[in-house]
């Protein structure tokens, strides 16, 4: 059974940090590409960040650019997400997800396997 266990989410207040962690089992993570999608109400779902199977290919959203960083440990199959000077607008459900199709640094497309998210909520 495939499991994706995301953690680390909270309140912060805007210019702070938070590192999201993704736990995974179930499948084969150092040959996964993966990613953090996010939600926030009213808005359609986006891709935050994802990192390629190798670890040497990232894809991140304009609006996080020098913000935020993936990164991928294969040792302990987890997913990071390191968020610094955050903004009322990085307010949202994050999800790990796997990624089904990765286009360098300029895509990036999930597949149906999805955690069940954590909340982040940045005030002003």
């Amino acid at each position: 059974q495939v499991q994706l266990l995301e953690s680390g989410g909270g309140l912060v207040q805007a210019g702070g940090s938070l590192r999201l962690s993704c736990t995974v089992s179930g499948l084969n993570f150092v040959d996964s590409s993966m990613g953090w999608f996010r939600q926030a109400p009213g808005k359609e779902r986006e891709g935050v960040s994802c990192v390629d199977w190798t670890g040497s290919s990232t894809y991140y959203t304009n609006s996080v650019k020098g913000r935020f960083t993936i990164s991928k440990d294969n040792t302990n199959n987890t997913l990071y997400l390191h968020m610094n000077s955050l903004k009322p607008e990085d307010t949202g459900m994050y999800y790990c997800v796997k990624v089904q199709t990765m286009i360098g640094g300029h895509n990036c497309h999930p597949s149906k396997t999805w955690g069940q998210g954590t909340q982040v909520t940045v005030s002003s």
